[in-house]
């Protein structure tokens, strides 16, 4: 099951949940529908949150019981081709994508991680991209992505060796960007996407994943002229300002 909210302290964060505490939260062919449908649903959105359910498990990767019924090359590519598209929706979308690691992220579920934009973990969560665990690699384009976070050699010995990394360890390497203690992650994970979840940040995001200086500078001045910025920069100068001192500095 997956579950799409809207934050009520936060009018622009969703989050997204997937919740299948029997398998780990484990990705099957019926979760990649509802993750394909969820993720449309939360198009406007200003930041977008994707976690698992629980604390044991962020997800752990396909789940086998059912794809262990693709035996040919074909219905093997179809179901990388597929889950792969939906990490590529994740990475492109144009809000922040915050990973929450709740719990392990592991095979899949590491590239599930990747493909977002920032990863917030929990300081006593575990990272692996262990598929070779089961002689195979990672599909959904986490090999590549982890190789653009933490180097191609790096990516190589992580993926090739299938080791796991603690929360610290990772985010040592730029794996993780934030780790939080488990005793007030729920708070600290959501200060840091409610941060997140405001129209300049889509717009850095826009920014940074690759546009001409010019594009860059009008993406500046479309903010600079909006209402939003000038009442930012009034209350700024109001404070700056302070109130005056009384006539001869003595009443």
């Amino acid at each position: 099951m997956v579950d799409l909210e809207f934050d009520q302290e936060s009018e622009g964060l969703a989050v997204l949940t997937i919740d299948r505490p029997h398998a780990r939260n484990a990705i099957s062919l019926d979760t990649m529908a509802q993750l394909e449908t969820a993720i449309d649903a939360a198009a406007g959105a200003q930041a977008l949150v994707i976690k698992g359910a629980g604390d044991r498990a962020f997800v752990s990767g396909g789940d086998l019981k059912e794809l262990s019924a693709l035996r040919t090359e074909e219905d093997a590519a179809a179901m990388a081709k597929r889950m792969r598209s939906i990490c590529d929706q994740l990475a492109g979308f144009p809000a922040p994508v915050i990973a929450v690691l709740n719990g392990h992220a592991l095979g899949g579920g590491a590239e599930v991680a990747v493909a977002a934009d920032i990863r917030v973990a929990a300081d006593d969560i575990k990272i692996a991209f262990n598929q070779v665990t089961l002689e195979i690699m990672p599909a959904w384009g986490g090999a590549e992505r982890l190789a653009a976070l933490v180097g191609k050699s790096r990516a190589l010995l992580l993926a090739g060796s299938g080791r796991a990394l603690g929360a610290a360890e990772a985010e040592r390497i730029g794996l993780v960007d934030v780790v939080l203690p488990r005793s007030s992650f729920e708070e600290g994970w959501r200060s840091v996407a409610r941060s997140l979840a405001r129209l300049p940040a889509a717009e850095i995001k826009r920014v940074i994943s690759g546009v001409s200086p010019d594009e860059a500078i009008a993406s500046f001045a479309r903010l600079w002229v909006a209402d939003a910025h000038w009442q930012a920069a009034d209350q700024v100068m109001n404070r700056t300002r302070g109130p005056r001192p009384a006539a001869g500095g003595v009443t």
